[in-house]
């Protein structure tokens, strides 16, 4: 699976997905550190990646149609430390290897994942 993690998340998110044998980058390994939402998910889209955040911003539907994308993943901590998302990391690997991620928005929290997305695009019945 292809990632790209956000500015928010430290490059150790990234590395861990390597680790785990997926393609990860980084915004900030791309130089796109400080782009708007719109560019960082835009590139995303380009290198067929799924997006992996802490930006509430992208779990907006409306703005950010799950079927446009290669996948979104917005982690709702209510720690955001490093140590906390690395430690809850191994359990978004987990669901990988059996949900599809593309064309899905994913919101995980300490709890919980919840996928939306998966519908038809309209005019694809």
């Amino acid at each position: 699976m292809r990632f790209k993690t956000d500015e928010n998340l430290h490059p150790e998110v990234a590395e861990f997905f390597q680790e785990q044998g997926h393609d990860a980058t980084t915004v900030w390994d791309e130089r796109l550190r400080g782009s708007s939402d719109a560019r960082i998910i835009d590139a995303c889209r380009i290198e067929k990646r799924a997006l992996l955040t802490l930006d509430a911003g992208f779990g907006d539907l409306r703005a950010y149609p799950p079927g446009n994308y290669f996948g979104i993943v917005v982690l709702r901590l209510e720690k955001q430390s490093r140590k906390h998302v690395l430690s809850l990391l191994p359990k978004v690997l987990e669901l990988v290897k059996t949900e599809p991620v593309e064309k899905r928005l994913w919101v995980v929290d300490e709890r919980a994942v919840r996928v939306r997305g998966g519908e038809p695009e309209p005019g694809n019945t």
